[in-house]
């Protein structure tokens, strides 16, 4: 077996206790208190996640824009410069080489933050399909980045910076932010239904603000997280999972990242006709939230009824801390996708009923 790559946060985690586990490929902390605990503090303090897993490219040259324009599904024209955007990229039958953000430095001048399982397929595609003239770089290996989220995040980190955090608006990002005396990119995005930052720094640094945001937190009650809670919090506010909401199968149609998609713009770009027929036609799928009406809890996997007929199966399903619903995603045949309607959910053998309920299960009050 191939030995898994850590981040460099790896020795930071593993001093606070962390349980390891293989991620795609890393080792990285599942939890480190509980994953109810860590859950439970981003919703209603702040916590503190490493994701230095998580790949960045560089892209420069005149006709950057319009190159990202023909492999990306969002309006890449639109976004102006201090701004991102939330993008997927798509092979010609619509589904999904990956989701990812860019960051508008300059004109022509992007950052751009990728799936960590998928750094080098993205890459490569991106390659295979660029112009000559362009400059793409992977610096994925000298970039370390955390993500603090929670309501108290702009309180705890403007403990560490002169900027003014408030003034980084919802997917608006800075560069040259000094954070703990290390210079760094501060992005507004998340990843939990939170509010909170990303910060991308120096690999050899980010350790320096990782251990200061956790230090000035700690009257907040700033806590460390892990992979569990990162999932069990993007999954009740029904941000996609790149291999179980989104795949080369499943198309951001029917992954439920339309909004995401610009089949009108002028641009050509790959994936376009499949997605607009899917637009304008209807997408054979549905991605649809569940409850269990029956006692049990819903996993990734496990296939949908009614009747005898399997119209579906789960992308996302669990407990979820707080408010312990039995709550699932499910890609299904979206001629049964009512909300209120019935289905059946099998379990260890056993078919379950739950019913289609509106999506997001968690929205915070802004």
């Amino acid at each position: 077996m191939p030995e898994l790559k850590r981040t460099p946060l790896f020795e930071e985690c593993n001093k606070l206790g962390g349980r390891m586990i293989d991620f795609g490929g890393w080792e990285l902390p599942v939890q480190f208190t509980s994953i109810s605990d860590e859950h439970e503090t981003v919703r209603n303090k702040a916590g503190l996640f490493d994701v230095s897993h998580m790949g960045e490219f560089t892209l420069k040259g005149a006709g950057s824009t319009a190159f990202l324009q023909s492999i990306l599904t969002n309006d890449v024209s639109k976004v102006k410069v201090g701004r991102a955007q939330y993008n997927i990229m798509c092979y010609p039958n619509g589904g999904a080489v990956d989701d990812l953000i860019i960051y508008k430095i300059a004109d022509d001048d992007f950052f751009i933050c990728v799936n960590a399982s998928n750094i080098d397929k993205d890459f490569e595609w991106m390659k295979e399909h660029m112009p000559e003239g362009l400059e793409l770089v992977n610096i994925s290996e000298q970039i370390g980045q955390v993500a603090l989220q929670g309501p108290l995040a702009e309180k705890v980190l403007q403990k560490l910076t002169k900027v003014d955090l408030s003034e980084i608006a919802f997917f608006g990002f800075a560069k040259d932010v000094v954070v703990a005396e290390v210079l760094c990119t501060v992005a507004r995005t998340g990843y939990t239904g939170e509010d909170g930052f990303e910060l991308y720094a120096d690999a050899k640094q980010i350790a320096t603000v990782w251990g200061k945001i956790l230090e000035v937190g700690t009257e907040e009650g700033v806590l460390p997280c892990g992979l569990g809670a990162r999932d069990t919090l993007r999954f009740e506010a029904c941000l996609p999972l790149y291999g179980q909401e989104l795949s080369p199968t499943i198309s951001p149609i029917e992954g439920g990242v339309g909004f995401a998609v610009k089949t009108d713009k002028e641009a050509d770009f790959i994936g376009k006709e499949a997605l607009k027929q899917y637009k304008e036609s209807g997408a054979p799928r549905k991605l649809v939230g569940i409850e269990m009406i029956d006692r049990g809890i819903p996993r990734h996997g496990y296939p949908i009824f009614v009747g005898e007929e399997q119209i579906g199966e789960l992308t996302t399903g669990t407990q979820v801390p707080i408010t312990k619903r039995n709550i699932g995603l499910a890609l299904i045949k979206s001629s049964f996708a009512e909300i209120g309607s019935e289905v059946q959910v099998e379990i260890r053998g056993k078919k379950l009923t739950a019913k289609i309920v509106p999506t997001p299960f968690y929205k915070r009050n802004k």
